[in-house]
Parts: C-alpha cells; sequence; structure tokens
C-alpha cells in the first residue's frame, strides 16, 4: 500500500467531522508506586502519586476523533452528577460538541477508576448504575441525533452495554443515517445483541465476534486465514449485520478485514511495545470512520487503524494517537 496515498488520507482527516452515538463514561486514573505489601491482606499497599481524568466510552472515541485532527460531536446521556460535570468540562477542553448530550439526574454518570503503578494496572474499580432510556427522554435524545445526524460525513456507534443504546434507537439511527447517506460504523457489545440495519463498517474484537456469531470461543490458531473457528463466525456475522465490510481485531495478531465476495485479508500487528490495551478499540473506529469519510478503500482504513492501535497500546492509560504520530508510522514502513 502506497505510503503517499496513506499520508493523502491522513491529510484530509482534518476536514471530515464525524458524530459519536453512545455509552458516556468518565475515565479517572490515579498513579502511584508500590514500595509494601499490605499487613491486612496480601496486597500491594498504592502510595498515590497523582490523579488524572479522561472522557471515557463513547466520549473516548470522541476524544481520539478530536486528536487525529477531524471535528466532532458526541451524543448521548450523563448524569445531572459531579463525574457528569466533569465529563462535560473534559469535552470543552478537548473541543469536543457536547451539545446532543443529554443530562438527566435519574441518570448515573459511569466512572472506571483505574489504579496503576510500576507502568503496570493493578486494579479497576467500576461505579455504574445501567439504566433505560424513557420516551420522553428517547424523543429528546433522537431529535438532537438527527440534528447532529445533518452536519457530519459519518456517524460512529459505540456500544459498551451500559443501557443507552436499545433496538428502538438502534432502528431510529440506522433509519437517519441511510436517509442522510452517511456513513455508519459500529463498535458492538455482544450482550446487548442489537441489530444494526445499513451499517458501513462492523468492528468487534476476537471474543465478542465469537459470542456474536454463537461460535463456541477458540485458542487462536496461526495463521488467523487459517483458524477456522475465526473464519466460522466472521461468515456469520456478514450473514447476519450484511455490512459493507467486517473488522475483526485480533490483539497481537493484528486485524482480520472481510468484505462481501473478497477473500479476508489479514493484517499482522505493528505492535513492538505492548504497555495497556485501554482505549485501542476506540482508537480503532475512530480510525477506520475517519479514513472511509476521507476516501479511503476498507483495506486503506483497515491499514490506518491497525497503525493507530499500534501506537496507542505502546501508551499508559486510555491514550489516543495523533495525525502526526500516524504520519511517522506510515514513513518509517
Amino acid at each position: 500500500m502506497a505510503n503517499q496515498r496513506l499520508n493523502e488520507l491522513i491529510e484530509r482527516f482534518s476536514g471530515v467531522r464525524i458524530l459519536v452515538i453512545g455509552d458516556l463514561m468518565l475515565d479517572e486514573f490515579v498513579w502511584g508506586r508500590v514500595s509494601r505489601i499490605s499487613p491486612e491482606a496480601p496486597v500491594p499497599v498504592v502510595e498515590v502519586t497523582s490523579e488524572s481524568c479522561y472522557p471515557g466510552g463513547a466520549a473516548n472515541v470522541a476524544r481520539n476523533v478530536r486528536e487525529l485532527g477531524a471535528a466532532v460531536q458526541v451524543a448521548g446521556i450523563a448524569g445531572d452528577d459531579a463525574a457528569g460535570a466533569r465529563l462535560l468540562v473534559l469535552l470543552a477542553a478537548a473541543g469536543i460538541d457536547a451539545a446532543a448530550v443529554l443530562r438527566d439526574t435519574s441518570f448515573s454518570t459511569t466512572v472506571k477508576t483505574r489504579i496503576i503503578a510500576r507502568h503496570q494496572q493493578v486494579t479497576r474499580v467500576d461505579r455504574e448504575r445501567r439504566a433505560t432510556l424513557n420516551a420522553a427522554q428517547t424523543e429528546l435524545i433522537l431529535a438532537r441525533m438527527e440534528q447532529a445526524i445533518e452536519q457530519v460525513d459519518a456517524v460512529i456507534v459505540a456500544d459498551y452495554g451500559k443501557g443507552f443504546l436499545t433496538q428502538p434507537i438502534a432502528d431510529h439511527i440506522g433509519r437517519m443515517v441511510r436517509a442522510a447517506g452517511k456513513i455508519l460504523a459500529l463498535d458492538p457489545h455482544p450482550h446487548t445483541s442489537l441489530h444494526w440495519p445499513g451499517t458501513t463498517i462492523v468492528k468487534p474484537n476476537r471474543r465478542e465476534a465469537f459470542l456474536e456469531a454463537g461460535v463456541a470461543p477458540s485458542a487462536p490458531a496461526d495463521p488467523p486465514l487459517e483458524d477456522q473457528p475465526l473464519l466460522e463466525a466472521a461468515r456469520r456475522l456478514l450473514e447476519r449485520w450484511r455490512p459493507k465490510s467486517l473488522l475483526i481485531t485480533l490483539g497481537a495478531q493484528g486485524m482480520l478485514l472481510l468484505e462481501k465476495d473478497a477473500p479476508p485479508r489479514h493484517l499482522p500487528a505493528h505492535a513492538k511495545d505492548v504497555f495497556d490495551v485501554s482505549g485501542a478499540g476506540d482508537t480503532a473506529i475512530a480510525v477506520l470512520a475517519l479514513a472511509l469519510a476521507a476516501g479511503a478503500t476498507p483495506g486503506e482504513a483497515a491499514e490506518l487503524a491497525n497503525r493507530a492501535s499500534a501506537i496507542v497500546v505502546g501508551k499508559l492509560g486510555t491514550a489516543t494517537a495523533t495525525a502526526a504520530e500516524l504520519a511517522a508510522s506510515v514513513a518509517r514502513s
């Protein structure tokens, strides 16, 4: 794949407009050092040195889009609580349009707190309360989405299974995106099992692909193109979802791209050092949608997503990749 072509696509990112829809969260990081084991239990005692917060869930997808130079809006629901207020401040500081975010007193903002010591995650604490939207909330958020969809080139749906996305909302999003003729990129969640009509590309990871396809999980085979259970899961997903393209992320094995009437294509991983896989999927779906909106073929979009994922797993926390880092990765190939 010509480097010049990939660089041209990266340069076009700044002219793309994206809407990200999904479960919004707040990511907290507690950084510290471990010097002893607790006398109360066989666990490490972390001495806190600093703390930081970032947009999480679908909000992190939006953050990835913005870091790559594109204009981005985010749609979802946040609680009328301290975490929700903090999330909106972070979105504004990142230059992310949150006009389509609904705040509601009946909703509790999901917070994921990761404790990091010695460059490793010691534990994660989740504070969440799953809740579905009522009729009034659904009507309001759909109206905001419809207005936003008219203003963008592509829509990303990031489902984390926290209750925001339901089948009626999925159906409405599908109809609105098709009517507007926009790209729809989906990062699904296996436990919601929603049907998404009209998707341009769907990006599950290996575990999600097996669960969604109803295929018994198996150990990865090498090379992936000879991994028969994986290929069977992919075939079932193509039949079920009927997307234009399906990209299955495989961790250390890279990615598997499938398109209708074309043989599967394996993209080997580019990562050399893996410090933290948090947010790698968010980066991948962000780059996929951006590249397709910039005029990339599915293969070109997958190649850029693969490179961007390799960049973020080499960083600690829910990190992002910049357009400059992505261009540098292309230059090194």
